[in-house]
């Protein structure tokens, strides 16, 4: 079976909170944040030395080794294995295609500007008088996807609030790729994808409370 960075990224987060619990068992007194976060810290530089998961996920551990070691508690890892947990679980690995199109309907009832009727080919401008809006391929919509699926990654072009994004995305169990700045083919918009099974290279987009 091939392993994949959705499975990889959960059982570090899993692994990395029960330990977390575990540890904070057998410490006398309730732990600080800054407490937490260096115990997280200090796990992740040594499941990074060992070798105890992936290699899908290395680059991650490395990324949050140097927060955590720069920010403290400020790095807020607890929070962050507790926001993977919560999204890889809740994340659909079918009828994604019908959830994309839930997504679409909970931005036009939050009074986005929604397009999703034009053949994108070239770069556009739009002129949206600041008001936040998405928008989808119209060719891609129709040909990367099957009945209820997505079959072909689908971008999304997007300007707005990022947690407003990733907060409707995760309603519908959607994941979403982390934004592309520079390959937008619309001006003033980030560019994210809807792949397949939800199964992404990286770790998507996480939402905020």
């Amino acid at each position: 079976m091939i392993e994949t960075y959705n499975a990889a990224i959960l059982e570090l987060a899993l692994a990395g909170m029960q330990d977390l619990t575990e540890s904070n068992k057998s410490h006398k007194g309730q732990r600080t944040l800054a407490q937490e976060s260096h115990f997280l810290c200090s796990w992740m530089v040594d499941a990074l030395k060992t070798k105890r998961f992936s290699k899908l996920v290395a680059d991650d551990l490395t990324q949050w080794i140097r927060l955590g070691r720069s920010q403290g508690a400020g790095a807020q890892l607890k929070q962050l294995l507790e926001r993977i947990i919560v999204q890889y679980q809740t994340a659909k690995t079918s009828e994604l295609g019908t959830a994309l199109d839930a997504m679409i309907e909970d931005f036009k009832q939050q009074n986005w500007l929604v397009i999703t009727d034009t053949p994108l080919s070239t770069k556009l401008k739009l002129e949206g008088d600041g008001q936040s809006s998405i928008v989808i391929c119209a060719e891609q919509l129709l040909t990367h996807r099957k009945d209820k699926e997505i079959v072909k990654p689908v971008a999304i072009y997007v300007r707005g609030d990022e947690n407003t994004l990733a907060k409707n995305a995760l309603a519908q169990g959607l994941l979403l790729s982390q934004a592309n700045k520079k390959n937008s083919l619309i001006k003033h918009h980030k560019t994210y994808m809807v792949t397949p099974k939800n199964l992404h290279q990286s770790l998507c987009l996480l939402a905020i409370e």
